[in-house]
């Protein structure tokens, strides 16, 4: 892990008061899931939005115009693209001016090779627990897996991570990994944080 303060996203929220309270902690990025098999889906606009600049919107699978269209609406700045989304699509989103993240799933190293068909694409990858879905198992898995990672794209950190993680995450060190993705482990019910767990989390992780 680099020296500087590592990058904080808040995955799958939705409810307006609950994503001003996490805001107001200074996490870096807030994701809005817009996969309709996710508890944390997003059907409707929340009354609050975090600054622009914050807005993550998570898609699986989905039309590009489909992203497009909904990335307008929400005023989306990042798009993370969390199925098997193939690479002209990051090209598209690209061109539209989105950055982007590209979720990967983990279980091997042998999982890592898909990665370089998207070098030069994403602004950052997201390295997740494998399962039969597409992210959500609240499992974490072999960190030690990801010192096979050489490629330049920096990534974040995820699955199932939680406070019983730190002393895992103080032994993992690599450097392209610029930060962690909060969700599951970090609620209360699907879609609603914990802002005092994430408070401990953030407190922790940058004294480390």
């Amino acid at each position: 892990m680099k020296t500087e303060k590592p990058l904080i996203k808040v995955c799958g929220m939705r409810d307006a008061e609950n994503i001003r309270s996490v805001e107001a902690l200074g996490v870096d990025l807030i994701g809005l899931i817009f996969f309709p098999n996710s508890p944390r889906f997003v059907d409707t606009m929340p009354s609050y939005m975090p600054q622009k600049e914050k807005r993550v919107g998570v898609f699986v699978n989905a039309d590009v115009e489909q992203i497009l269209q909904t990335a307008e609406q929400y005023k989306l700045s990042t798009i993370q693209l969390h199925g098997d989304e193939p690479k002209e699509t990051c090209n598209k989103l690209r061109s539209e001016g989105y950055h982007l993240i590209k979720a990967f799933q983990i279980a091997e190293a042998e999982d890592l090779k898909k990665t370089s068909e998207y070098n030069g694409l994403c602004d950052y990858y997201l390295f997740d627990t494998k399962s039969s879905g597409y992210g959500g198992t609240g499992k974490t898995f072999n960190w030690n897996v990801l010192q096979h990672y050489s490629d330049n794209t920096p990534f974040l950190l995820s699955g199932g991570i939680s406070l019983a993680s730190m002393d895992s995450l103080s032994a993992f060190d690599h450097p392209q990994c610029v930060g962690f993705d909060l969700n599951s482990r970090f609620e209360i019910s699907p879609g609603l944080k914990d802002p005092i767990l994430i408070k401990q989390f953030i407190n922790r992780i940058v004294t480390r």
